[in-house]
């Protein structure tokens, strides 16, 4: 159980955002934290603590006002910690090797293959033979309806028809080495965690999972890693101190 740190990015700015609460119009997202500091500074924090696996999250939209904003940070931060650390947001089977070309370990996929309510398949095997699937992460973030968890797409506004279960991730994991969960219906609001989903995912424990969402307590940590069986490495974002939460940043670094 392995802290993987985040890096998100939003109108060219390291940020924390309520999950569910961004939008295209205006560039507009609820704000929990906005730091003074650029990205590449996070990534050689982590590089110093040896934290290997965080993920750089572009947050706009490939086309809208701040996106090259963004990508500018995210190619700062690759530089800054060169095969520490994973990339999303707008990630392509074109534009793939541009983040790896730049450092990226890992690209994480998500509107090329969820959008609009649907899954692409033929993307999800294109991107995943063009970058190889030692270097592909899929992002299954998931919200619930009628007591299951669904995976979202369209800034998670949009319900797809996979239900997240074991065969699910079975069906996924043919196609990637890691998976990265957000449990969109507590991210960024550090009230805890999605249990059902902690504890499914933790049995399940074929390839490796980050868990996100919620946490707000090393409290909530102990539980992730019970319920979770170890398997699950986890992030933390907004309960940070270094983004403006009570959770010591060197403590969390150190836990497993």
């Amino acid at each position: 159980m392995d802290f993987r740190p985040c890096i998100d990015i939003h109108n060219g700015k390291v940020k924390q955002i309520v999950g569910g609460s961004l939008a295209d119009k205006n560039n507009s997202a609820e704000e929990n934290f906005v730091s003074e500091y650029d990205a590449g500074f996070y990534a050689r924090l982590y590089k110093s603590r040896g934290l290997k696996g965080g993920h750089i999250i572009i947050l706009n939209a490939v086309g809208t006002e701040f996106y090259n904003a963004d990508r500018s940070q995210a190619f700062s931060a690759l530089s800054a910690y060169d095969g520490g650390l994973q990339v999303g947001g707008g990630i392509t089977a074109e534009n793939a090797a541009d983040y790896l070309n730049a450092g990226a370990s890992h690209v994480i996929v998500t509107s090329y293959v969820f959008k609009n309510g649907e899954i692409n398949y033929d993307n999800l095997a294109n991107i995943s033979k063009k970058v190889g699937k030692n270097r592909l992460v899929i992002d299954l973030s998931c919200r619930k309806r009628n007591g299951e968890y669904y995976v979202v797409t369209d800034r998670w506004q949009k319900f797809t028809e996979a239900r997240l279960c074991e065969e699910t991730l079975d069906m996924f994991s043919s196609y990637c080495d890691e998976f990265l969960i957000h449990a969109v219906d507590v991210e960024g609001k550090a009230k805890g965690i999605e249990e059902n989903l902690a504890e499914m995912l933790g049995k399940w424990n074929k390839i490796t999972v980050t868990y996100a969402g919620g946490i707000g307590s090393f409290a909530d940590l102990d539980t992730l890693k019970r319920l979770g069986r170890g398997n699950l490495n986890f992030t933390v974002g907004s309960a940070l101190d270094i983004f403006g939460g009570a959770m010591e940043f060197e403590k969390t670094a150190s836990y497993h």
